[in-house]
């Protein structure tokens, strides 16, 4: 399987959102059929991006400072907002595939009335919910620098991607 190398966005600590150093990464089109949700399961979890769901995203800016997180849109297509206050819009469709590191804040804008994420999180770890809240803030951090990098890409598994641009 060949993917094509992801966009890369970074996105600044803006005192309620940490975000991250690490790049968020988007690979456009990483499949092509109308319903992929099967086959992002099968490869985040051959890559061991495991404890998987499948739903929407949530409408209110949130972030996760336990672990980074994949988001495969596996049906339809949502415009995401993501990296807090000073964020942009990321345009994703059926086939893309978003991995962001802890810290970084995502929601939906707007999505088609079918759209469909799978999410998963590396060595199937659990996450956490923040909603860029000040008073959270500095603890959230901390956990965040104390994470390490992920052995594994979601698409690329140990060769490429992810363990070869965050470091």
């Amino acid at each position: 399987m060949k993917f094509n190398p992801p966009q890369i966005f970074h996105f600044l600590d803006d005192g309620f959102t940490p975000n991250n150093h690490w790049p968020v990464l988007l690979y456009k089109k990483a499949f092509t059929s109308t319903n992929c949700s099967e086959e992002l399961e099968r490869i985040f979890q051959k890559n061991n991006w495991t404890n998987n769901w499948r739903d929407v995203v949530m409408s209110v800016d949130h972030y996760h400072s336990t672990t980074h997180e994949v988001l495969g849109i596996g049906r339809g297509s949502v415009d995401l907002f993501i990296g807090g206050e000073n964020g942009q819009t990321l345009k994703c469709k059926v086939g893309d595939v978003l991995v962001l590191p802890a810290g970084v804040a995502h929601r939906e804008i707007a999505g088609s009335p079918d759209y469909l994420v799978v999410g998963g999180y590396p060595d199937g770890m659990d996450w956490d919910m923040i909603y860029c809240e000040k008073e959270k803030y500095a603890s959230a951090k901390t956990q965040i620098e104390a994470l390490s990098i992920p052995s594994t890409d979601p698409l690329f598994g140990s060769q490429n991607g992810l363990p070869t641009i965050w470091f």
